[in-house]
């Protein structure tokens, strides 16, 4: 038997969020060992504790002190979902004050696929410098999901485009 490939789940303060550990529970039932890593506002919206249980792995919003140990062991893919305009623009920007966008700029820099699925507003969309954003993540490998991906229908399936995109990354 093959060891479960590390995925990172960052997730970012947008609805689907509030649904994450369906996710979860895909990602695992699909062979991944999913370590998340949340924004600080995400992070108020979600049970840790339950998630934690759930992937056994600590749940992390914040940067870890000096010589402590490395929580999550290293990715071999990074899902960001859902993931904000605000997210997107200082992810593309190379901003790194939080833990979430730290992972997703060092992860940027280290070569790993890495799959984003915004979930942002069709006003935000519309910003002009929104789609500057996502074809400069784009053009730095970023798979970039389409519109609001993550949007309909309710329940398991929203996160069915997340799942046929790791398996098509899997694949290659």
């Amino acid at each position: 038997m093959t060891e479960r490939r590390v995925l990172y789940l960052v997730v970012c303060a947008a609805g689907p969020a509030e649904h994450i550990h369906e996710l979860v529970d895909l990602l695992i039932a699909d062979g991944w060992r999913v370590c998340l890593i949340v924004s600080p506002t995400a992070a108020t919206w979600l049970d840790r504790a339950a998630l934690q249980d759930k992937t056994g792995y600590l749940v992390r919003v914040e940067w870890r002190m000096p010589g402590d140990p490395e929580p999550h062991p290293p990715a071999d893919v990074v899902v960001a979902a859902p993931v904000t305009f605000n997210t997107m623009a200082k992810w593309a920007l190379g901003i790194n004050d939080t833990l979430a966008l730290g992972v997703l700029n060092e992860s940027l820099g280290a070569g790993l696929p890495i799959l984003a699925f915004p979930h942002v507003k069709t006003e935000l969309a519309g910003h002009p410098a929104y789609a500057g954003h996502v074809a400069v993540l784009r053009a730095a490998g970023v798979v970039v999901a389409d519109g609001k991906p993550l949007s309909p229908p309710p329940g398991p399936q929203r996160w069915a485009v997340v799942i046929e995109a790791l398996r098509s990354v899997r694949r290659n």
